[in-house]
């Protein structure tokens, strides 16, 4: 079996705007992609993410920081194959389970225990595999008959419980994971943190966005800070995190 590995070199990914009338617009679209906007072609074209290398293999445990709009999610997808590089190149050798957001995937319209089924599916996991995690999972969420009633029917804080029972119970070599954990209590919070460990432990890579030190600090050991699409700066988790926060001065070059 291959291991797994990144290998990203010179990539850009640009969003062409086809229908950008006014600034305000565009001034939208580059929030929620990063970058910057182009204004050389006549089509406004969002450079979201700009010469990116990264090599990554089997161990690597990396956080991605950086402002709203910085680029993070665009690279977490840029690495799972769901955006093309418009210039450069991209290649991923591993089974990836990208974890963008925990309702994708999710029915409100048919039980916990399907929705258990589906969203397993659609992280790559058969449903004979789901199957047999079913207990474990359900035991987990400590939702009890709830699994029995449709989505609709639950708090957020239960949706939560649900997502995060599914994502902790799949088998990925390659791990993105886009910081959506909240409205659980801390208690559960505290379950599923030690649930989290085990997961990144059976995964071969782990690249992670998140703005709390605290869920960096626990599951990974190396840094990417990412800026108007581009690598700031890569190195120890502590060191990349202080100078991002301006606890110490960054004296690299952008």
């Amino acid at each position: 079996m291959s291991e797994p590995r990144i290998r990203i070199d010179h990539a850009a990914v640009d969003f062409p705007i086809f229908d950008a009338k006014t600034r305000s617009l565009k001034k939208a679209v580059l929030g929620k992609a990063g970058g910057r906007i182009g204004t050389e072609a006549k089509v406004p074209i969002i450079e979201a993410l700009r010469d990116i290398t990264i090599r990554l293999d089997r161990g690597a445990r990396v956080a991605l920081v950086g402002h709203n709009g910085a680029g993070k999610s665009t690279l977490l997808r840029l690495m799972a194959g769901i955006y093309e590089p418009t210039r450069g190149r991209s290649a991923v050798q591993g089974k990836v389970a990208p974890i963008f957001d925990l309702a994708v995937g999710m029915d409100p319209e048919i039980s916990g225990y399907e929705n258990i089924i589906i969203r397993g599916l659609f992280l790559g996991m058969t449903r004979k595999q789901m199957e047999a995690r079913m207990d474990d999972i359900a035991e987990f969420t400590e939702l009890g008959d709830y699994l029995e009633m449709p989505l609709r029917a639950y708090s957020t804080g239960m949706r939560v419980r649900l997502a995060l029972g599914v994502v902790t119970s799949i088998d990925p070599e390659i791990l993105l994971l886009d910081e959506g954990i909240g409205a659980v209590d801390a208690e559960f919070l505290a379950k599923a943190r030690g649930r989290l460990h085990e997961l990144v432990d059976r995964s071969g890579i782990l690249v992670f966005a998140s703005h709390s030190d605290e869920f960096l600090a626990d599951l990974c050991d190396t840094a990417l800070w990412m800026e108007h699409g581009t690598i700031k700066e890569y190195g120890p988790l502590q060191e990349v995190l202080d100078h991002y926060k301006g606890r110490t001065p960054y004296e690299g070059t952008a």
